[in-house]
């Protein structure tokens, strides 16, 4: 059976007036007091959270090379319970991957003394080294991340972190232990991100900004007795889920230690915005030289209805729709990846992923991609061309 067409129905709902009220406002907007969420008479508010993803990766040329998939990308499903400027507790997991997700409990210095002081977060959340990264997976504005943010980002841990927002800077410093939830990535990690913010509005943002970690990963002991010593891998697939990784570190023994660092940049100005980071990364290895990897991307987009990317605390959002049609972005981004160090030829790697994306309301959301690929390592070229085609539900 294909599924393709019953992810398509289960969404079109979202895309329907819900009763006459919001017909009247325009046939694709959606009912503002839908009832995932309670609102207390304290201001406390209860409430669900779900993203849902469905994918479709078709590889135009490739001599068979790929096979074309179709399938759920995420299928997360939540719950919070927050009261503002006071505490933020979440929870979610992503039955698609069977994995955790953000899941922690956010404290808020204004409401709890009086002043702000920042915010304390414990529990299981991202890690500060890359802006791309940090982004939550149903804002971005490309379906996969870009080259170097897969191979350098951290993802999650288990840890406390405290951030400090200002108008004009942001400052956040991060001590994690004990891997994350999923049961993976055991060891200890610092981590610092600061940005500067000299211009701050509605439609005009500029943002500049680096972040720097050290994880010491531990090694592993099973039930037979059997240790794994500590390791790690980076590597990275042509910014398509279903595709294969083209570049890769293999896995690298007797880690001692990883130094992550990053170099972020976001402009906005109205419709127009231009965003890049430069991520690189160092693995100290015992009787091994040092490997190191590095890499960037840049890219731009123009919401053509008139739109602005939302920013807020060092970060960004899916623009919220001001017309009935809802609204209309196009994108392009370049990236690169360099994972030779000799003796560790993992392949080098550079991308063109054009994108177009319809945000329908504040609930749906269509996305097009057109990624061009070319990767080489000893003995191997790769060119590959892929079509990529998402609808997210996501409230």
């Amino acid at each position: 059976m294909n599924k393709l067409p019953i992810a398509a129905g289960l969404m079109l709902p979202l895309a329907l007036p819900l009763h006459a009220a919001d017909a009247a406002n325009g046939p694709y907007r959606f009912a503002d007091d839908w009832p995932t969420h309670y609102v207390f008479a304290d201001g406390t508010d209860l409430g669900l959270s779900l993203k849902y993803q469905y994918d479709v990766d078709r590889f135009p040329g490739d001599g068979d090379r790929f096979e074309d998939a179709q399938t759920n990308r995420r299928k997360e499903f939540g719950f919070y319970l927050k009261k503002k400027d006071v505490y933020d507790l979440v929870a979610g997991y992503d039955f698609q991957a069977r994995a955790w997700v953000d899941t922690y409990l956010q404290l808020h210095g204004r409401g709890l003394l009086g002043r702000d002081v920042g915010t304390l977060r414990l529990g299981f959340s991202k890690t500060p080294v890359g802006l791309e990264g940090n982004t939550s997976t149903g804002a971005t504005t490309f379906l996969e991340a870009a080259l170097p943010t897969q191979a350098v980002y951290a993802n999650r841990r288990i840890g406390v972190d405290w951030t400090l927002a200002r108008p004009h800077y942001l400052t956040q410093v991060g001590y994690y232990r004990g891997g994350d939830l999923n049961g993976d990535n055991d060891g200890r990690m610092v981590a610092l991100r600061a940005a500067w913010v000299p211009i701050d509005t509605e439609d005009r943002v500029l943002h500049l900004g680096l972040a720097a970690s050290r994880e010491w990963p531990e090694g592993s002991t099973d039930g037979r007795g059997v240790h794994t010593p500590p390791g790690v891998r980076l590597r990275a697939r042509p910014e398509a889920a279903f595709a294969p990784r083209l570049v890769d570190s293999g896995t690298l023994a007797f880690a001692d230690s990883i130094d992550r660092r990053g170099v972020e940049a976001l402009w906005i100005d109205g419709p127009w915005s231009v965003q890049g980071e430069w991520l690189a990364a160092t693995v100290e290895r015992s009787g091994e030289p040092d490997y190191r990897i590095h890499g960037y991307y840049a890219f731009a987009s123009w919401m053509l209805t008139g739109e602005s990317r939302p920013y807020a605390a060092g970060n960004v959002k899916d623009p919220k729709p001001s017309h009935p049609f809802g609204a209309v972005e196009l994108a392009l981004r370049y990236s690169q990846l360099d994972l030779d160090d000799a003796p560790v030829l993992g392949g080098r790697e550079h991308d063109w992923t054009a994108g177009i994306n319809w945000y329908v309301n504040r609930y749906l959301k269509l996305q097009a991609n057109y990624v061009r690929a070319r990767s080489s390592r000893p003995g191997e070229q790769v060119r590959a061309n892929v079509l990529e085609l998402r609808a997210q539900v996501q409230f």
